[in-house]
């Protein structure tokens, strides 16, 4: 009797929450892109009317600060169980470390970089990272001034990306773009010609390769050993 009454009920629907309405809105950024991210289609995907959410998240702005902060916290998980000293000039091979796996997590939600670009108030796991981030440079020797130009120097690449000068949508018209230029900007249509990036699941922006990426990065990390040895 008992099992017959629980079959005409149907299945068991797991009830709305803010975090299922947030992990829902990742898996359609994640598989569709942020353009795909409505409230009617994240209503979709959760079996749910459209005003149902909004006992959740207030709007479409709402939800992007709470997938900012779901990617932010995913990044925190995954940096904080690195197992790797920084004392004194080990602080490099940490900060590296850490900033590369953010960039892990990143490379999962292409998207990310652009909603974290936007948001006008900073995640408290983003603020929480780089709190974190902060303490290896201080492990290393750093003076909380030194700490603040790194971080400002380090800038979207302490989280693991770069944020590009130029930005010509999906980058595929930029080679043609230059050509008829060709007279005029000899380098850079030399440039293109001779570069470019054949690994598409490196990339976080129109020019923003795992080989470009780290290159800024440890030149930046090397000049700032240079000046944690110089005042200390």
């Amino acid at each position: 009797m008992h099992v017959a009454a629980d079959t005409e009920a149907g299945p068991y629907r797991v009830p709305l929450s803010r975090d299922r309405v947030l992990r829902a809105a990742v898996r359609i950024a994640d598989e569709a892109g942020i353009g795909a991210l409505t409230m009617r289609r994240l209503a979709e995907e959760l079996g749910a009317e459209a005003m149902s959410l909004y006992y959740h998240v207030a709007n479409k702005d709402e939800v992007l600060d709470g997938i900012a902060d779901v990617v932010a916290r995913e990044i925190n998980e995954v940096v904080d169980a690195l197992d790797v000293p920084s004392a004194g000039a080990q602080w490099k091979t940490a900060v590296r470390r850490r900033i590369l796996a953010a960039r892990e997590v990143l490379l999962r939600h292409p998207w990310a970089p652009a909603v974290f670009e936007t948001r006008a108030a900073m995640s408290p796991e983003i603020l929480l990272y780089h709190d974190r981030l902060l303490g290896l440079m201080r492990d290393g020797g750093f003076s909380y001034d030194l700490g603040h130009h790194a971080l400002h120097a380090l800038g979207s690449r302490a989280l693991g990306f770069s944020q590009e000068l130029f930005d010509p949508g999906d980058g595929s018209g930029a080679d043609e773009a230059l050509a008829g230029f060709a007279e005029r900007l000899p380098h850079l249509v030399g440039m293109l010609a001779e570069i470019a990036h054949d690994d598409p699941d490196s990339t976080l922006g129109w020019c923003d390769d795992q080989a470009e990426f780290e290159f800024g990065l440890d030149l930046i990390l090397e000049g700032l050993d240079r000046l944690r040895e110089r005042s200390s």
